[in-house]
């Protein structure tokens, strides 16, 4: 059984979705492995990973829109907020999405459905630069 690992450097420029896919899909190729499994994970607690509609960029929008509504920045019953007001709120949005994406390797390729992309999900309004770490094993 094979084993690779590589870190991705993902530059984000405040709240949103930053497609990955491609990137991951290097890392596969670079693997060698033909059939396995991927995992994809962010070493962050401010940020998360999601499998999500990658050919309609309106989805996205409506995605960040729901996040806002459902944690909202600035309640009044956070205690949390050393790093401002979207602080809480970004740990909380990470908490109900995901650290890690797990994804099969199929004919040496992420078994990804047609409209499905990897996503870094910024919960923060400022500008961060986070760390991606893809392990393929096959």
């Amino acid at each position: 059984m094979a084993a690779f690992v590589d870190a991705l450097t993902v530059r984000t420029q405040g709240k949103g979705t930053y497609e990955i896919t491609e990137a991951c899909e290097e890392v596969v190729r670079k693997s060698g492995v033909r059939t396995g499994m991927t995992t994809v994970f962010v070493q962050h607690t401010s940020c998360s990973l999601v499998v999500f509609e990658n050919a309609d960029r309106s989805a996205r929008t409506d995605l960040h829109a729901f996040f806002d509504r459902l944690v909202p920045e600035e309640a009044d019953y956070f205690v949390h907020t050393h790093e401002g007001a979207d602080d809480m709120p970004s740990h909380l949005r990470m908490a109900l999405t995901r650290t890690s994406e797990v994804i099969p390797v199929v004919e040496g390729r992420l078994a990804l459905g047609t409209w499905q992309g990897i996503f870094l999900f910024e919960h923060r309004r400022a500008p961060h630069v986070r760390s991606v770490v893809v392990s393929v094993v096959g």
